[in-house]
């Protein structure tokens, strides 16, 4: 007799994988091609074979589960020499050693000061400055879009807005921040050759090491001070601990945000009954970030966790030694959890805060309050300046930048008003 395990481990190993389109011209295809492998799909990532977790359920346990870990090393492909620094996701998985590539005890000890500085207290100390950059951009973007004029929402207020609030809790020089944002993204461009990636990341790391070094012999009160400083008793984080830390938080607490916030103006454009009841005060903007981060998530792939031993997803088990992606994008759209019209944008769904797009476990996205925040002081003031805000273009026009783990669009062209 055939183990039913077995013969579904079988099953899934000799189906064509999923290949994960780099230049990203068909999220929602692929999506649903994720979607209907299975709760544990197989993919290739640039010709690396993993596996992609499908399932709000799954998912949930298996960001708990301390088999699955981050080390590298627990990587066969990596540890065999089949994936090198050639690869040019590698950069994303390994990017230094910070509170998003370690577990457990290191884990906890590097995040610490992290959470401790984005407290509810300290968002709301923040917010004067958030609604202040808020306001500066939209006159911007009523200054481009004059007379009728085409104006790019996405790099005149979407893109500048989070880096400018990253900037500022990480203590970073208000001027450096356009070049932040070209440096990230070339680095996550996947038409940026690979030398030239980790050439970036190498130029990545001399400037927030300049900034660690500029902030242990002044410290201000930001983010990064707080991070070179060791409570009481407490074991500093070290130079590099701390670099790694200020790269991967300031490439996530603004990539995260460009994208709820495009992705929230395009849902609502797209469903003008909805939007109409927003603006008319019968639905929350809670609902519809959490609808957002929900329906249209900004990270589409999560990399990568490996397993230290077998680990089983329903019928099927993921090896010892291979790499599991969590597929927030599908995840969201799974219709044990949301319903059978998950895929279905509504600012009226029930409990809408139900999802999972920030992460589970012990590494949730840090920065998750932040983003809520941005775009709870952003959205409104958006349309409450712009209420006949409108696409330019039709919205098939729209088109991903070529990042396979972010759901960012090259441009978001619009028209101010009637």
């Amino acid at each position: 007799m055939t183990c039913p395990h077995a013969a579904a481990q079988a099953a899934a190993a000799q189906a064509a994988p999923v290949v994960i389109d780099p230049m990203v011209r068909d999220l929602a295809g692929e999506t649903a091609r994720i979607a209907a492998a299975g709760p544990l799909a197989r993919i290739d990532l640039l010709g690396v074979p993993a596996w992609a977790v499908t399932r709000h359920a799954d998912a949930r346990r298996l960001l708990v589960d301390p088999r699955l870990v981050k080390d590298l090393n627990a990587w066969d492909l990596w540890t065999g020499g089949t994936v090198t620094r050639a690869w040019p996701l590698i950069g994303m998985i390994d990017a230094g050693r910070s509170m998003f590539t370690v577990d457990g005890e290191e884990h906890r000890r590097l995040r610490a000061k992290t959470s401790q500085a984005l407290t509810p207290r300290r968002l709301e100390a923040i917010r004067p400055d958030i609604e202040k950059f808020t306001a500066e951009l939209l006159d911007a973007l009523e200054e481009g879009g004059r007379d009728g004029a085409v104006v790019d929402l996405k790099a005149v207020f979407a893109q500048p807005l989070p880096m400018r609030v990253v900037g500022m809790l990480m203590g970073v020089d208000p001027r450096a921040n356009a070049m932040l944002t070209r440096q990230y993204k070339k680095f996550f461009s996947m038409l940026t050759p690979q030398d030239e990636r980790l050439a970036l990341l190498a130029d990545l790391d001399v400037f927030y090491t300049e900034l660690v070094r500029a902030k242990t012999a002044l410290p201000t009160d930001d983010l990064t001070s707080a991070l070179i400083l060791a409570d009481e008793g407490g074991e500093p984080l070290t130079e590099e601990e701390v670099v790694g830390n200020l790269k991967a938080m300031v490439a996530a607490g603004h990539e995260t945000t460009i994208g709820l916030v495009l992705n929230a103006v395009r849902a609502l454009l797209a469903h003008p009954e909805q939007l109409r009841m927003v603006l008319d005060g019968e639905v929350p903007w809670e609902a519809v970030i959490e609808e957002t981060l929900r329906w249209d998530t900004p990270t589409t792939h999560l990399l990568m966790r490996f397993a230290t031993e077998d680990v089983e997803v329903g019928d099927a088990v993921i090896p010892k030694g291979e790499g599991v992606v969590i597929s927030y994008r599908v995840i969201g759209r799974d219709p044990e959890r949301h319903g059978p019209d998950a895929d279905a944008f509504d600012v009226t769904r029930p409990a809408p805060g139900r999802h999972m797009t920030f992460g589970h476990g012990p590494h949730i996205c840090p920065g998750a309050a932040l983003s809520r925040v941005e775009a709870g002081i952003a959205l409104p003031a958006l349309f409450a300046r712009f209420p006949d805000l409108r696409l330019a273009v039709p919205d098939a026009g729209l088109r991903n930048l070529p990042v396979m783990t972010q759901n960012d669009l090259e441009s978001f062209p619009v028209l101010l008003g009637t």
